[in-house]
C-alpha cells in the first residue's frame, strides 16, 4: 500500500511541476523530456534485469546442489540455534536459513553478484510461511535490516571500482567499511530486536555476536600488518578462494550422495531465470516513476531545498 502511494505521488508531483514549468516558465520540451524518461528508463529496468538473469540463473543452480547433496542443511544446522532465536517466526527446518547464511556470507565477502540472488531467494523462502501476503513478516523485515546494512569483512568490489577509477590507494577503506558496516550491522540488529521483543542478552545470541566480533577484530589486526598492495591481493584471493570452495563442497557431497549434478543445477536455474523475469515489472515500475520525477524537474526542486536547509 505504501508503494502505491509513492508511485502516485511521483507521478502527481512530476504532473504539477512539468505543467507549472509549462505555464509560468515557458519551457514546451518538459513533457517531451518526461515521455522520453519512460521509455528509456523502461529500457534500463529490463537491462538491469537482463544483466541480473545471467546472475540469478548461476547461483540458484549452484544452491540448487547444494540443498540436494545437504549441503545447505549442514551449513544451516550450523548457524541455526542463533537463527532459531533471531527469526523466531520462521520454521526450524526452513531452508531461508540456508539462503540467508549464504546472502550474509557473500556480502562479508563483498561479493554483491553472489549475494543479491541469495537474498533474492530468502525472502522468497520466507514470503512461503508469510501468514499475511500482503505485509512483510517479522523474518523479513529482520533480514531486510542485515541486507541493507551490509556487513562487509572483505571489501573486494569497491577496491576494484576506486583501482579502476586511478585511486591512489584503493585499500585505505578497508578499515572504515569494516567498521562502518559493523557498526551499521549490529545497530540494526539491536533496533529491529528491540522492536520485536527478541531477547538479546540470550547466551546464544551473545555467544555468536561474541564470536562474530572477535573475528571483526582477528581481521582487523591481520591486514593492519599488511601494506596496501598486500591487502588488496590477500582480499582479493582469499575472497574468491571461499566462494569457489563453496562451490566445491556443494558439488562435492552431492557427487558423493550420488546426485545428479548436472540436472540439480538446471533444476535451480530455470527457478532463478523464473524469478529474474518475476521482478521486471517492479523494476521498470519504479524505475519509470523515478524517472519521470526527475525529468519534470521536480528532484531539482527537492535537492536545492534540501542544498538551502544545510
Amino acid at each position: 500500500m505504501v508503494l502505491n502511494y509513492i508511485w502516485i505521488f511521483f507521478f502527481a508531483v512530476a504532473f504539477i511541476v512539468a505543467l507549472f514549468r509549462l505555464v509560468i516558465g515557458g519551457d514546451t520540451e518538459v513533457f517531451s523530456a518526461m515521455m522520453t524518461s519512460t521509455f528509456d528508463m523502461s529500457k534500463t529496468g529490463f537491462e538491469i534485469s537482463l544483466g541480473l538473469t545471467g546472475v540469478l540463473t548461476l547461483w540458484m543452480g549452484i544452491m540448487k546442489i547444494g540443498e540436494r547433496g545437504g549441503a545447505v542443511q549442514v551449513m544451516s544446522g550450523m548457524i541455526n540455534p542463533f537463527f532459531r532465536r533471531l527469526f523466531p517466526g520462521l520454521p526450524q527446518d526452513s531452508p531461508a536459513h540456508g539462503s540467508i547464511m549464504m546472502n550474509l556470507a557473500a556480502n562479508m565477502l563483498g561479493l554483491d553478484n553472489a549475494a543479491t540472488p541469495m537474498g533474492l531467494k530468502a525472502m522468497q523462502q520466507m514470503q512461503e510461511v508469510n501468514t499475511r501476503k500482503d505485509a512483510a513478516s517479522n523474518a523479513q523485515i529482520m533480514f531486510l535490516v542485515l541486507n541493507t546494512s551490509g556487513l562487509t569483512i572483505v571489501p573486494v568490489s569497491i577496491m576494484v571500482y576506486r583501482a579502476q577509477l586511478g585511486a591512489a590507494n584503493p585499500t585505505d577503506i578497508f578499515i572504515p567499511i569494516l567498521l562502518a558496516t559493523y557498526f551499521s550491522t549490529l545497530a540494526g540488529l539491536i533496533a529491529v530486536a528491540i522492536y520485536q521483543k527478541i531477547n538479546l542478552f540470550d547466551r546464544v545470541i551473545l555467544a555468536y555476536l561474541g564470536g562474530i566480533s572477535a573475528l571483526m577484530a582477528g581481521v582487523i589486526w591481520y591486514f593492519s600488518t599488511l601494506d596496501k598492495e598486500a591487502v588488496t591481493v590477500v582480499s582479493n584471493v582469499a575472497s574468491n578462494i571461499i566462494l569457489f570452495g563453496i562451490i566445491m563442497v556443494f558439488i562435492g557431497m552431492a557427487a558423493w550422495k550420488r546426485i545428479n549434478v548436472y540436472d540439480a543445477f538446471i533444476e535451480g536455474a530455470k527457478d532463478g531465470f523464473a524469478t529474474a523475469v518475476k521482478i521486471i515489472p517492479y523494476l521498470i515500475a519504479i524505475l519509470v516513476a523515478i524517472g519521470v520525477f526527475r525529468a519534470s524537474g521536480a528532484m531539482e526542486v527537492v535537492m536545492s531545498a534540501i542544498t538551502r536547509g544545510i
